[in-house]
């Protein structure tokens, strides 16, 4: 058994000697940011046009509480549970064709939606969901492979038509529902985007297995990382992220109504954190980059989160603007912390197993955050305990990247692998 380091650096992004296993040409490199792009536009589009569509499909298919209390809650599950078994993936496969895979499945599963039943509304969002939770942990692997020179600007480009692609199902779900007749046809159109990723995808994977050469890939277990300073500070930065993100996300646009916003105002509200968190992930990705920027970079975005929890708290609602974009502006540290996972570890197996345990605690950790805020609401009646328990999270998200960029965590050792 052999020990491996995971490195990172202290004031920019981490830096690592990866194995080149870049496109061999230009054709095939930008056949691969197609790809990319495609990718991108599909990992939040088939979350946002179902919540879109969630009253119209209860009003339709006849479910009750019960269903409409889980059906928000897969996506989350999903990227915990699915997410585990994409170190084993990758290693038994590869990180592209576990990519088309997971394509494959979230197509499937779109389409599936489009049957008018409640059992294949679930069985096609779990089909879907765990095809997106491979992408979730695979897509850092690939791009740190095939762009390890670029890792700031493929992440940026990933994330940046993540946001566009949710943003974009969000808007038109209902109005394009309303065209095909149907909530469910209305589901199931977006699985052609799922099919125009995979189309897309494939000449990527036929030019990885005609030019691979056929080793045994290391294996690399997920969970030593978690007794390494580096795997802990890695899965926390991430699980405080999402817990806050799917917080917000989940709860924000209701708050404003409860305090007496009307539906429509909240809902551009809303539109307005989404935005910024677009341009936000940007700008922090390239003051990120540079060298002595990464902490900073971190710092301003969990600042952010903590200032517009405290907007929410005592602001008036008709100044709900500041803490929108306050949110949008800590929503841009998810880029940051793709870039992180992108390049720690020596080798794609470390990054894919970093990549695996980070994603699949902190979702399923995550997944606490949307329920304990209702739950907190509930039993309290107001919003001043939900938002200053999150506040703790946002100061606990603060410390983790003081203590992730310091130089201790550079010189600790990895995990084990075989």
């Amino acid at each position: 058994m052999a020990t491996t380091s995971l490195t990172t650096t202290t004031g920019n992004i981490p830096l690592v000697s990866p194995a080149q296993a870049a496109p061999k040409t230009r054709v095939v490199a930008v056949v691969g940011i197609i790809a990319v792009v495609l990718i991108g536009l599909n990992l939040r589009a088939g979350i946002t046009s179902a919540a879109a569509l969630f009253h119209e499909l209860q009003q339709v298919l006849g479910y009750g509480a019960l269903v409409a209390s889980i059906l928000p809650s897969i996506p989350l599950l999903c990227f915990a549970v699915a997410g585990m078994g994409t170190s084993w993936l990758t290693r038994r496969v590869g990180v592209e064709k576990a990519i088309a895979i997971a394509l494959a499945l979230l197509a499937a599963g779109l389409l599936v939606r489009g049957v008018p039943v409640t059992g294949a509304l679930l069985g096609g969002t779990v089909l879907a969901m765990s095809g997106l939770a491979v992408c979730n942990v695979a897509m850092p692997s690939f791009i740190r492979e095939h762009y390890s020179e670029r890792t700031s600007m493929m992440t940026g480009l990933y994330t940046f038509t993540m946001s566009g692609g949710a943003t974009f199902a969000a808007a038109v779900s209902v109005p394009l529902a309303q065209q095909l007749g149907s909530p469910s046809m209305g589901l199931a159109a977006w699985g052609l985007l799922g099919v125009a990723a995979l189309l897309g995808f494939l000449p990527v994977v036929l030019h990885t297995h005609r030019n691979s050469t056929k080793t045994d890939r290391p294996r690399v277990s997920m969970w030593p990382l978690l007794r390494t300073r580096l795997g802990i500070l890695i899965t926390a930065i991430f699980t405080f992220q999402a817990f806050l993100a799917y917080a917000v996300m989940s709860w924000f646009a209701y708050i404003l109504t409860s305090q007496g916003l009307s539906a429509s105002e909240s809902g551009l509200q809303f539109g307005v954190m989404q935005l910024v968190s677009v341009a936000a992930g940007m700008i922090l990705l390239a003051f990120g980059s540079r060298p002595g920027m990464l902490r900073p970079a971190l710092y301003l975005a969990s600042s952010s989160t903590l200032l517009a929890i405290a907007a929410m708290i005592w602001l008036p609602t008709s100044l709900a603007v500041i803490p929108a974009v306050l949110f949008g502006f800590g929503l841009g540290i998810f880029p940051l912390v793709l870039v992180i996972i992108s390049r720690s570890g020596r080798s794609t197996a470390e990054t894919t197993a970093l990549s695996t345990i980070a994603q699949s605690l902190g979702y399923l950790i995550a997944a606490i955050g949307p329920f304990g805020m209702g739950l907190l609401h509930s039993a309290t009646g107001g919003w001043v305990l939900p938002l200053s328990l999150l506040s703790i999270v946002a100061v606990a998200l603060m410390v983790t990247c003081h203590m992730l960029t310091s130089k201790r965590t550079a010189t600790k050792t990895g995990p084990r692998t075989a």
